[in-house]
């Protein structure tokens, strides 16, 4: 497959959009909510996507409208218009609804669980089978889970300005979210009891740091062969 994954900042980013149907139109609002500068032309743009702030322009001002995007986004039913399009788009980024093999951004089936975002691309084999893993991730993935990503946010800050080792920060981080009483607290719907048992952790660690003079080197890699089978190494989303 000759596509990876990438998330784009599209805060301000200059959108065009040929066609304004229910594609046009769910790729708009999409873009819209992400900060976007987003032009539709080809159509009837819809109240509501005015009122988000779209702007709708004259499709005989189509050469000048894609000189000035950065993204050009195709989803129109004329394939004749649709070609044309992608012939001025030349190099820049452009998403192809209509044959998204054609273009070289594609717009995969995307969902939020609070701050997670997620998103699936099956290669257009199947976009059901996306749908349907969507439900079924959505269905896993518990309001526990969420407090956990925010208090392991909150831990690593806290970790990172008391710890300067990597490796040892990643245990430690491993050590928090595995703790069965920090656990109970959020599947219990208690954050502030887990996170004065957080700091409680860290407490210690800053104690133990400055009694051993920060020299852990033989303890941080006490859960490396477990992180590695949980996440491997090239797969990491950033650094601890």
């Amino acid at each position: 497959m000759a596509w990876t994954p990438l998330f784009v900042k599209t805060d301000e980013m200059k959108i065009l959009i040929l066609g304004t149907g229910e594609v046009g139109e769910r790729r708009a609002s999409r873009f819209i909510q992400a900060g976007a500068e987003v032009i539709l032309t080809g159509g009837t743009v819809s109240n509501n996507l005015q009122k988000m702030g779209a702007v709708s322009k004259p499709l005989e001002k189509i050469e000048e409208l894609v000189e000035w995007a950065e993204l050009v986004v195709i989803a129109s039913g004329d394939q004749e218009m649709n070609n044309r399009v992608a012939r001025l788009a030349g190099e820049k980024l452009l998403n192809r609804a209509d044959d998204p093999f054609n273009g070289n951004v594609i717009v995969p089936t995307t969902f939020s669980v609070g701050e997670v975002q997620i998103s699936i691309f099956t290669g257009g084999k199947s976009p059901l089978m996306a749908r349907m893993l969507r439900k079924k991730i959505q269905a896993a993935i518990t309001s526990e889970d969420i407090l956990q990503i925010e208090l392991q946010d909150y831990a690593r800050l806290k970790i990172k300005s008391c710890i300067e080792n990597q490796k040892l920060r990643r245990d430690y981080l491993y050590e928090i979210s595995q703790d069965s009483e920090i656990k109970r607290c959020l599947r219990e719907d208690r954050w502030d009891d887990a996170i004065a048992q957080v700091n409680s952790f860290i407490n210690n660690l800053e104690c133990s740091n400055s009694k051993n003079g920060n020299n852990n080197k033989n303890n941080y890699n006490k859960y490396d062969g477990i992180i590695k089978d949980e996440m491997s190494e090239n797969h990491k989303e950033e650094s601890f």
